[in-house]
């Protein structure tokens, strides 16, 4: 970023030498005049453009009302709202006295949970509703100064919270009776009829032992979120035991710090790939108190490498009280079901599934319950046993009795049951891997003919997210698409019609008008092996900039459970593409083989691969580029976060003759340095894959490197290392290689405080101006 005094003679000399135009060509002073209309805060700039949309949408338990997050003035801060869908009346349900959460009232366990929920909201980030048997209609709505309880006369805050004893993970019974809650490292409940407290568990050790929290992996890498779990008729919860002990602590030292000492270090327990993970148990209580049942089962703290109790993936309640938990062994190739018996903690496998590739977690697991004689206390079951996931009907013993749905098309999410019709609704890419949308299938299908095409419920190409209401009649629509921001809609679950439009985007929205965004092109290319791999094109302006080919920068993840280019509007709203398109740069996404929603086969290209065929694709896609005219030889740079920054420096090392420039955000440089579940799943054990393990390591490849390198990292990062950087630099200070480096001393795996990322912005678009 140029100083502010610098003449627009200067602006216009350096612009025209960085465009290839002539200094006193119009249009480059136009495109400079233009670039002031698109400053660099506007990348960090949240909620993005068209993202002001209602958020965390629910149907009350009467479904009359819809209630959702929103934020009037279209920032971070939201509160509550309802809207009533017989009075079409909207009306703010819930503010926070005090201002609600922001970055500063929050307990450090609450901040790392943020941290692996991607959560960035403010103000109100949660709710729940309160299902009663009266006509009153309450929710439950944690803030950081406690729980409180909203009705539509009243608030009141029922669990005061303090910063030194937080109440994490607040969650209501499903009868609407009790809250159950984690503070200092136990699990609580209040019963709301009595505002009686009382705790359940006991024993935790500090920093050793907790009791109804999720492990760092379970809630970073397995997307389980909690640690224990109410049963269907509110009597019991199963919680989770985690035992660090056997753990490693990990220490990161807080070097921005003033201070020294405890408050400037933290030690978490991350079991690295190849060590021992944490000890998990599973147990039951009652939820009036009472000793605990522990299940026959405890996962990890063992050495074994085909350990088949591994991982507690999944725990899930039956009717009947039947609890039943997902089990995944070390190596990823095979997931047990087991059901126990809550009395005597005895369990009994009741179904395996078996991959060569790797085991992928869902939530799709469902009971059945209503009835229907031959299947009742069975359950719905998802696989990829054909190369893609897919719905299956299973009895109560586990016996698989047929597919409901196929073909070369993956299953997302099951989004309801309805038994008595004999109907399952579920998310998919019937229509193709870059769209999302709703889809019916027959729950019980003739087994003695052809399965049924699933019907399709949303219209609109694009991405379609849903949330039924409870007597499935209708369900909320928020669909969003390249060319339209996100609108919400209640729609018949009958036929997908719409009812009534609940939220529409601003006819103009300001920024959008001012920034003059546009659209990206979706393309299709060809992979060396011939697989079809879309990508996103962002073109700048030729009437500014003159026709094509132009300087190049492509903006990378690459790895595995992510997928870039789709038919959505976040897209679209891409800041930095559209920066960097706004200053003459061409940009391009390409989703390498490896990425998600195309198939196992797709996918598992990557086992034991990393930093090859990924390289190898977006070496495609640059060459592609070449080809088309679209891109100058020579002038094509990368850049990346996490995983894409990994991906960014290898392609920079292995490839110096396509790249030559690439900014690596938070990168995993060396695989042995990053944790057991991710890593092993992908690379395997590191004792018996080492070749793999180091061939994958950018610290083997940075001898042939020739372009230059920034690397951008949060020295506080828990989730990946700042140590990975600083592996990097000690190999390119020996192989004598130029690299670059911003580092945020306060900053974990992505910066949030507005400041830092506007300065890490500025930078970034520095280094890529004078290295393309």
């Amino acid at each position: 970023m140029q100083s502010g005094n610098e003449t627009r003679e200067k602006k216009l000399k350096r612009f025209g030498s960085f465009c290839n135009m002539p200094v006193t060509d119009s249009t480059a002073a136009q495109a400079i005049d233009d670039c002031i209309l698109f400053p660099v805060e506007e990348i960090v700039q949240y909620p993005l453009p068209g993202y002001g949309a209602p958020t965390s949408i629910t149907f009350s338990p009467d479904d009359t009302l819809v209630a959702y997050l929103f934020s009037p003035d279209q920032t971070l801060n939201r509160k509550v709202f309802t809207f009533d869908l017989k009075s079409s009346k909207q009306d703010l349900f819930f503010s926070p006295p005090d201002g609600g959460l922001d970055e500063n009232n929050i307990s450090p366990e609450e901040k790392l949970r943020r941290e692996r929920l991607r959560e960035r909201g403010l103000g109100v980030t949660r709710y729940e509703w309160i299902k009663t048997n009266s006509k009153k209609k309450a929710l439950m709505v944690p803030l950081p100064t406690g729980v409180y309880i909203q009705d539509l006369s009243s608030s009141e805050l029922k669990l005061p919270s303090t910063s030194s004893s937080p109440i994490i993970d607040p969650h209501i019974s499903p009868d609407g009776t009790m809250i159950a809650f984690v503070r200092d490292r136990e699990l609580h409940i209040l019963n709301l009829l009595h505002n009686e407290q009382r705790q359940l568990t006991d024993g935790a050790i500090d920093n050793a032992m907790t009791h109804g929290l999720a492990e760092y992996i379970a809630q970073e890498e397995m997307d389980r979120k909690n640690g224990y779990w109410w049963s269907l008729d509110s009597r019991f919860i199963a919680f989770t035991e985690v035992d660090t002990s056997n753990v490693p602590f990990f220490r990161i030292m807080h070097q921005g710090k003033s201070s020294v000492g405890p408050e400037a270090q933290e030690d978490h327990a991350y079991p690295f790939a190849g060590a021992l993970n944490v000890k998990v148990r599973l147990g039951v209580v009652s939820s009036t108190g009472g000793p605990v049942t522990w299940m026959d089962l405890q996962c990890g703290g063992t050495n074994e490498l085909d350990n088949e109790e591994e991982y507690l993936a999944r725990v899930n309640w039956m009717h009947g009280n039947i609890l039943t938990a997902q089990v995944l062994n070390r190596s990823h190739s095979k997931l047990k079901m087991l059901k126990f018996d809550i009395k005597t903690g005895q369990g009994k496998v009741v179904l395996v599934e078996e991959q060569s590739t790797w085991i992928n977690l869902h939530d799709c697991f469902t009971p059945l319950d209503k009835g229907i004689a031959k299947f009742s206390g069975g359950f719905i079951w998802a696989s990829e046993r054909t190369g893609f996931r897919h719905l299956y009907l299973h009895d109560s013993n586990g016996t698989c009795l047929g597919p409901i749905t196929e073909g070369d098309w993956m299953v997302e999410q099951i989004a309801g049951v309805n038994e008595a019709a004999g109907l399952v609704y579920f998310t998919g890419t019937l229509d193709g891997p870059l769209e999302q949308h709703l889809y019916s299938a027959k729950l019980f299908p003739d087994r003695d003919s052809p399965l049924p095409a699933p019907k399709r419920l949303t219209n609109g190409q694009g991405k379609h997210v849903v949330v039924l209401d409870h007597h499935l009649r209708t369900f909320v629509d928020i669909h969003d698409s390249l060319t339209s921001p996100p609108r919400v809609s209640q729609c018949s679950l009958h036929d997908g019609r719409i009812i009534l439009p609940l939220y529409e985007p601003p006819l103009t929205i300001p920024r959008l008008k001012k920034l003059q965004l546009e659209s990206p092109e979706v393309m299709q290319i060809q992979g060396n092996d011939g697989t079809v791999l879309y990508g996103a094109l962002y073109k700048p302006d030729i009437a500014k900039f003159g026709p094509p080919p132009y300087k190049t920068m492509i903006a990378v993840y690459g790895g595995p459970c992510v997928q870039l280019v789709c038919n959505s509007w976040s897209n679209t709203v891409d800041m930095k593409a559209q920066y960097l398109r706004s200053k003459g740069i061409l940009v391009w996404k390409l989703d390498n083989r490896g990425t998600a929603r195309r198939g196992l086969k797709f996918e598992g290209a990557l086992k034991q691969n990393f930093g090859h065929i990924d390289v190898e694709d977006q070496v495609s896609g640059a060459e592609w580029l070449v080809k088309e005219g679209l891109a100058q030889a020579g002038r094509i740079g990368i850049y990346g976060w996490s995983y894409g920054g990994y991906l960014s420096a290898m392609a920079l090392a292995r490839c110096p003759d396509v790249f030559c420039c690439a900014v690596s955000g938070a990168p995993v440089t060396s695989w042995d340095g990053y944790d057991t579940f991710y890593t092993e799943k992908y690379l395997g054990f590191p004792a018996a894959n080492q070749e793999g393990y180091e061939s994958s390591s950018v610290m083997q490849h940075v001898d042939k490197m020739e372009g230059r390198l920034l690397l951008v990292h949060g020295m506080i990062d828990e989730n990946v290392h700042f140590r990975h950087t600083a592996r990097l630099v000690n190999a390119l200070v020996e192989e004598r290689k130029r690299y670059e480096l911003l580092i945020f001393p306060d900053e974990r795996h992505m910066p949030r405080r507005r400041g830092d990322r506007i300065y890490m912005e500025e930078r970034i678009w520095e280094f890529i101006e004078r290295s393309l």
